[in-house]
C-alpha cells in the first residue's frame, strides 16, 4: 500500500478558498481598475452577500495578507479594499481553473 500525503501548503490554501465568497471576493477585486473597490461596489456586485458577511469575508482576507483596508477620512468616510501583492498572486494562479471551469460546467445564465 502507497502512503500518499497531502501538500500542507495545498490544503491551507484550500482553507482560505474554500470558505464561502473568499475565492468570488479575490475574483472580484482581481477585476477592478488598480485591484481596489469600495465596500459598496463590491455588496452591489456581488449577488446575495450580505454586507455582514462581506465585512467578515474581508477582515478573514485581510488577516490573511491577502486584502488590505484602506479608510480615508471625511465626510463621507471612504473606505477602499485592494488586493495585495499576494492577493494578486492568489488571482492569477486562480485563471487556470476559472478557464477549466468555463470550458466544462453548464450554466444556465438565461
Amino acid at each position: 500500500m502507497i502512503l500518499i500525503k497531502v501538500c500542507p501548503y495545498l490544503e491551507s490554501c484550500f482553507e482560505i478558498l474554500g470558505r464561502r465568497w473568499n475565492g468570488l471576493i479575490i475574483h472580484y477585486l482581481s477585476a477592478c481598475p488598480e485591484f481596489t473597490a469600495h465596500f459598496s461596489q463590491m455588496k452591489r456586485d456581488l449577488n446575495d452577500i450580505t454586507p455582514r458577511s462581506l465585512s467578515l469575508k474581508l477582515t478573514e482576507l485581510a488577516e490573511c495578507d491577502l486584502v488590505v483596508k484602506k479608510v480615508t477620512a471625511g465626510t463621507p468616510v471612504i473606505i477602499t479594499y485592494h488586493l495585495t501583492e499576494k492577493g494578486q498572486q492568489l488571482a492569477i494562479a486562480l485563471q487556470p481553473i476559472q478557464a477549466w471551469a468555463q470550458q466544462n460546467i453548464e450554466l444556465d445564465l438565461s
